[in-house]
């Protein structure tokens, strides 16, 4: 009787949803590949069909989509990419979300509200994910949601790098604009040789989603270029105000660098009305025409990405990436 040979060889595949096609693009070109063929549409109802053109037996799948506008559609589109994949034989499915939707609710604020980061890992492992790769989670604690392996990848040092070669001549600060996120500040300071921290005091309504009060300043700003870092920009109200608040109490300018840009609603008036003198982001989320403006960076995300699937894929050292 003849034995059957097996094959040990991998077979890397790079899959994307629509949200996004410019980074899985480029994501593609830094790995050396071509996405996987597929389709995609809405019936009439709404609902979301999907379907691979190629076979995907025994490979090692990573399904790349960005939680944008409109998110529920984009997440309800990579679950059941994530389940053709599993149902097609796949040997492994790797769910690349640069931006994790729901992430801001991450807890319990009062009694009677989901905890609808943690759903999002439950769907996504019982859709058939082994694995996630996610960019600036907006808390750790996410990591500790999903049943497996989760690779939380850092867009810190491409900002921070941008920053110092462009501002590294002057005198500056790093701001948290509130104190929730003074750790991610000691980062970006330590980053940029060890410059002085100081945060924004501020309170918020719980009844009123994407507004906040800019209090006051704590720390000395006064003749410094403040960096105002953040993980996301939504609306943009929290981060103007800080920016403002800065300018007042002294500072000599203000930039500002964050990862995720959502840019909701009245974001890009704010920001170009604003007193900051550049706005940092990186494309973990698409922007259209009308949601760039003179003072906007964007830098990319791809290169990070790719060499986290890669070291995935090799069975390498993700944390490797940060040393």
């Amino acid at each position: 009787m003849t034995g059957i040979n097996k094959t040990t060889e991998k077979n890397l595949m790079v899959f994307t949803g629509r949200t996004h096609p410019e980074l899985a693009d480029a994501v593609a070109r830094e790995l050396g590949t071509d996405l996987v063929p597929s389709s995609a549409y809405e019936f009439a109802n709404g609902e979301i069909y999907v379907r691979y053109e190629e076979s995907v037996r025994g490979c090692d799948a990573f399904v790349l989509q960005s939680h944008s506008t409109p998110i529920n559609e984009a997440i309800m589109e990579q679950l059941l990419m994530v389940d053709a994949l599993k149902r097609a034989s796949a040997k492994r499915i790797t769910v690349v979300q640069p931006f994790y939707g729901y992430a801001r609710q991450d807890k319990k604020h009062r009694g009677r509200e989901p905890i609808s980061a943690r759903l999002m890992a439950d769907l996504f492992k019982t859709a058939g994910a082994d694995r996630l790769i996610a960019v600036d989670l907006h808390t750790d604690q996410i990591q500790g949601f999903f049943d497996g392996p989760v690779d939380h990848l850092m867009a810190r040092p491409i900002l921070a790098e941008y920053v110092k070669e462009k501002y590294g001549d002057r005198k500056l600060a790093v701001v948290s604009p509130d104190a929730g996120r003074i750790k991610v500040a000691e980062q970006w300071s330590r980053q940029l040789g060890g410059v002085p921290l100081a945060f924004i005091h501020k309170t918020r309504n719980i009844d009123r989603p994407n507004e906040s009060v800019a209090n006051r300043v704590v720390g000395e700003v006064e003749g410094r270029w403040c960096v105002l870092v953040d993980d996301m920009i939504d609306t943009a109200g929290t981060i103007t105000k800080a920016a403002d608040a800065l300018m007042e109490d002294g500072a000599a300018g203000v930039i500002i660098a964050a990862t995720h840009a959502i840019f909701s609603g009245p974001a890009v008036e704010r920001m170009q009305a604003c007193a900051a003198e550049e706005v940092i982001v990186t494309d973990t989320l698409p922007l259209t025409e009308e949601q760039k403006f003179d003072d906007l960076t964007v830098l990319s995300i791809a290169p990070l990405v790719s060499r986290a699937i890669r070291e995935v894929f090799e069975d390498g050292s993700v944390t490797s990436l940060f040393n």
